[in-house]
């Protein structure tokens, strides 16, 4: 009944039997009333229903939606369920395995003590036939003698004790020839290495068959598989953090670096800042010590300027005082030069004159000394 329900659940919801008007639940995946061995992929107490490893059955919710809406969700394989459900489904396999040693176990005790001829609990009941007879042997020789002494009723109590003895020895008989078939057939019997049950050598392939498609067989063969593959997952699942954590802390060096390379380049923009305002100071100092330089330079130029105006006013009419004594001078030079310069001529004119006038005596006398040569010449 409670499986058939749970396959309504999967089919149609488990709020199949609510009105239209009546409020569904909304449960999520990490309710404490979902199953989370479902959730990681199925239950195991639906492998086993109605077997001799019957589970009982499971009370927490089985949804189909809602082992999607952990699949899709971000903390899928995060929260611990998986390695929950791994331990689980080992110590299933821990039982089973048990039970296989123990398969194994009794076949070889009773293989051993057949092969070394041990009393066993048939050698223990022939015994016991053994002492029963040798009992109802002397009670029927004990029941001949009372015959034959007349006590009747004596003998009849025997006998009844005798047939009691036999029915007992018929039981033991029968148990013995049970024992003997079951250990004979104990002789062609394996242990299955799934699931732990008994199987006959050479059966009919239909049973074994039939054994293998078993709820018992599949269910411990899926538990073995899906304990491998979880094994597989899960190892993945802590190297891929380890390989997040190497890319995490790579990129930590790297940010951190650039960080540092950043703050280097920081702190040269703040030095060549710095440096600039440094400059740009120095630059007004100067200007301003220029300006000041300037403006005391201007205040001594002005004093100096005024000073040379008056000197150069000074001087001007100093000039002037001495271009016009010049000029007065210049004008006597002059005037003693024209004088000098009358006199001169003059005296130039007769000089040149005297210097003439004895050119032309010195002309006509030599005239005169050259005709008289010719004269003499002529004579």
């Amino acid at each position: 009944m409670i499986s058939a329900a749970q396959l309504l659940d999967e089919l149609m919801g488990r709020d199949r039997n609510l009105a239209p008007d009546e409020k569904r639940s909304n449960v999520r995946w990490d309710h404490e009333s979902v199953c989370k061995y479902y959730l990681c992929g199925f239950c195991p107490a639906e492998l086993f229903t109605n077997t001799r490893s019957d589970l009982g059955p499971c009370e927490k919710i089985h949804d189909e939606n809602l082992r999607k809406q952990y699949e899709k969700s971000s903390r899928f394989m995060k929260v611990g369920y998986e390695r929950d459900f791994l331990r689980y489904l080992q110590s299933l396999l821990a039982e089973v395995e048990r039970r296989i040693r123990r398969g194994h176990a009794r076949l070889a005790l009773s293989q051993n003590q057949q092969s070394s001829g041990a009393a066993g609990p048939t050698g223990k009941n022939e015994e016991k036939i053994q002492v029963l007879t040798d009992k109802i042997d002397v009670l029927l020789q004990q029941i001949e003698e009372l015959g034959s002494e007349g006590k009747v009723e004596e003998a009849q109590g025997m006998m009844k004790l005798v047939e009691q003895l036999k029915e007992e020895r018929e039981l033991l008989r029968s148990t013995t020839s049970t024992i003997e078939s079951f250990a004979a057939q104990e002789k062609q019997m394996e242990v299955c290495e799934v699931c732990g049950a008994f199987l006959i050598v050479g059966d009919a392939q239909s049973r074994v068959d039939d054994h293998l498609m078993g709820k018992q067989h599949m269910g411990y063969a899926k538990i073995k598989a899906t304990v491998e593959e979880l094994k597989e997952k899960l190892r993945k699942r802590t190297e891929e953090p380890d390989r997040d954590e190497r890319l995490k802390k790579e990129k930590q060096e790297r940010e951190e670096r650039e960080e540092r390379e950043r703050k280097r380049r920081r702190e040269e923009e703040e030095r060549e800042k710095e440096r600039a305002r440094d400059r740009e100071r120095r630059k007004r100092s100067r200007s301003r010590s220029r300006h000041s330089s300037r403006t005391s330079d201007r205040r001594c130029s002005r004093s100096r300027d005024h000073k040379r105006s008056r000197s150069r006013e000074r001087r001007r009419s100093r000039s002037r005082d001495r271009r016009r004594s010049r000029s007065h001078d210049r004008s006597e030079r002059k005037h003693r030069s024209r004088s000098r310069d009358r006199r001169r001529s003059k005296s130039r004119d007769r000089k040149s004159y005297k210097h003439r006038s004895r050119s032309r005596e010195r002309e006509q006398d030599r005239k005169s000394k050259e005709k008289g040569q010719k004269i003499r010449l002529l004579d």
